[in-house]
């Protein structure tokens, strides 16, 4: 049985929310997960989900949903320890209007912030889609830098000893891409971004659990290089970090090639591999548990053993298979779907007309309170024969 509470507020007029196959939020214990909101508001004379207005409409409209989920569990934006903002590469031109309205709401208050670019998000309408996490006093604030750049430095210790780190990227502090059109330069720059600011709190690498990386397709022929990068810098301590790799038609700039949201511990970590030998030589993980959070790598339809992508041009046979193997971390880590908190769904667009069907997947699944989730649409995957890409987390009884 699942120990998470779901928010549900007794007011919510944008949709009705117990439709859905994911949670507006969850808590557990102190600590709360919000899903990833959009603008989107049910429009009851055409009867259809709707998104009007601009970036400043949107995220305004973004942030008072999340406030009053935040609201319904006894915590305001002060509680925050981390947003997370999914910027659409046509939202990206009015990223400052973002970047004011959070600012706005936040009031001084600095959590970690990490932004990733998208190719689109479900409601194809959308600037932004915006997730939290909280934790009752807004965790503690481990750095506090100027978050108005690329080149961020606010880090926050949230739930369970997590480490949120800002968004790394292949840009100095006067705002200059490193490395120009050297995806391993850059992601190697990224990663030692990391460890310089994990050094300033007494980290390391060694304390990374997952690293999910986003780049372009035209790094998909060079991208297995940069695992000679990972296996220098990461796993020191014995546990590579869960991993992920998602491409964006665009990133954050011009000359952008990668990418790197970083989250660590500051508890010890151990492996968590259901037996599947494919990973004996890589320089990821399939989950790591610190704590009481297992954090997991990113799952797709692939056979752990032949190493075939499976059930193309199906989104729905691959969601169960995807879902499938999260079951069988879950399953190693001693817990079932029920221990899931959040997942995040990246879609390619040729899957996109069938992904209403994944819903029924996360149904038989999964069982309430739903996971809280994030979805967005991705230009591709690492697999060209990949329609969908999950990130899950899950927390420990």
């Amino acid at each position: 049985m699942s120990t998470f509470k779901a928010i549900e507020p007794a007011k919510f007029p944008w949709y009705k929310y117990a439709d859905y196959t994911f949670s507006l939020g969850l808590t557990s214990g102190k600590d709360a997960f919000i899903s990833g909101h959009t603008a989107s508001t049910y429009d009851s004379s055409t009867q259809r989900m709707v998104i009007v207005g601009g970036m400043r409409d949107q995220v305004s409209t973004s942030y008072d949903k999340i406030e009053r989920i935040l609201e319904a569990a006894d915590m305001t934006m002060a509680d925050v320890t981390r947003i997370v903002e999914n910027v659409t590469v046509k939202g990206l031109p009015h990223y400052e209007d973002c970047q004011e309205i959070r600012i706005g709401r936040l009031k001084g208050h600095k959590p970690t912030v990490t932004t990733v670019v998208v190719d689109a998000l479900l409601r194809r309408e959308a600037f932004a889609e915006i997730e939290v996490y909280a934790t009752t006093g807004g965790g503690k604030s481990l750095n506090v830098g100027d978050d108005e750049t690329w080149s961020r430095n606010t880090m926050v210790e949230g739930h369970d000893g997590s480490v949120f780190l800002p968004t790394l990227l292949p840009i100095d502090e006067v705002g200059d891409v490193v490395h120009p059109g050297d995806f391993v330069a850059q992601y190697r720059y990224c990663l030692e971004r990391g460890k310089e600011l994990l050094g300033r709190i007494g980290l390391t690498l060694d304390n990374a659990v997952t690293t999910y990386d986003y780049s372009t397709p035209e790094s998909r022929s060079i991208y297995g290089k940069a695992s000679r990068v990972r296996k220098e810098l990461l796993g020191g301590a014995g546990v590579f970090p869960g991993a992920g790799g998602i491409l964006m038609s665009q990133l954050h700039e011009p000359g952008v090639l990668v990418a790197i949201d970083l989250v660590a511990s500051k508890y010890p970590l151990t492996a968590v591999n259901p037996g599947w030998s494919r990973y004996d030589t890589l320089s990821y993980t399939p989950g790591v548990i610190a704590g009481k959070t297992l954090y997991m790598s990113g799952f797709a339809a692939l056979d752990m053993e032949t190493q075939e992508a499976l059930h193309a041009g199906d989104i729905v046979a691959q969601a169960q298979t995807m879902y499938e193997a999260v079951v069988k971390v879950l399953n190693a880590a001693g817990v079932g779907p029920e221990a899931l908190v959040n997942t995040i769904e990246y879609v390619v667009p040729e899957g996109l007309k069938d992904y209403r069907g994944v819903a029924k997947v996360r149904e038989n699944i999964m069982s309430k309170p739903w996971p809280t989730s994030t979805g967005a649409l991705c230009n591709s995957l690492l697999r060209p024969e990949f329609l969908i890409e999950a990130f899950p987390l899950a927390v420990l009884p």
